[in-house]
């Protein structure tokens, strides 16, 4: 029996399993701790702009006066909003658009019960100052890293 040996073969094979081997440890490692950050909350409030009486649409300037009064203060660290439009199928079958805006507040996930009760004190100034019928809450679990 003869043998034969092809030494490109084995440089190949040598570099595929090098790169199998660095790679599977990270891969596994990964999969292990695949979490960055620490365990919050991110909470999405939708805001209607659109007045049910008629009226012009909340416009930003009022917006960012009821943050500066009500959301500021109850949410410090920080927090992001920005312009919104939303949609959804009215009784008669038509689209109705409208105006909006969304804020996101991100709180540790230990915090959430007393945080929640301070966003549902925010809902309520909303819907009360500006005739809203409701604001659109959004909760989700998130790992977060500053």
């Amino acid at each position: 029996m003869t043998w034969t040996s092809d030494k490109r073969g084995k440089a190949g094979g040598g570099v595929l399993l090098a790169l199998l081997g660095a790679g599977i440890p990270a891969l596994v490692g990964a999969a292990l701790h695949g979490n960055t950050g620490e365990p919050y909350r991110e909470t999405r409030l939708h805001f209607a702009a659109q007045r049910p009486d008629g009226r012009e649409p909340v416009a930003k300037g009022e917006f960012t006066r009821f943050l500066d009064r009500e959301v500021t203060p109850a949410f410090p660290e920080g927090l992001t909003f920005s312009d919104a439009y939303g949609q959804w199928s009215g009784d008669d079958g038509a689209v109705i658009r409208e105006p909006g805006y969304e804020v996101v507040l991100l709180y540790p996930r230990t915090e959430a019960d007393e945080r929640g009760t301070r966003v549902e004190r925010i809902r309520r100034q909303y819907e009360k100052q500006f005739r809203q019928h409701a604001v659109r809450r959004v909760d989700d679990e998130v790992q977060a890293g500053f």
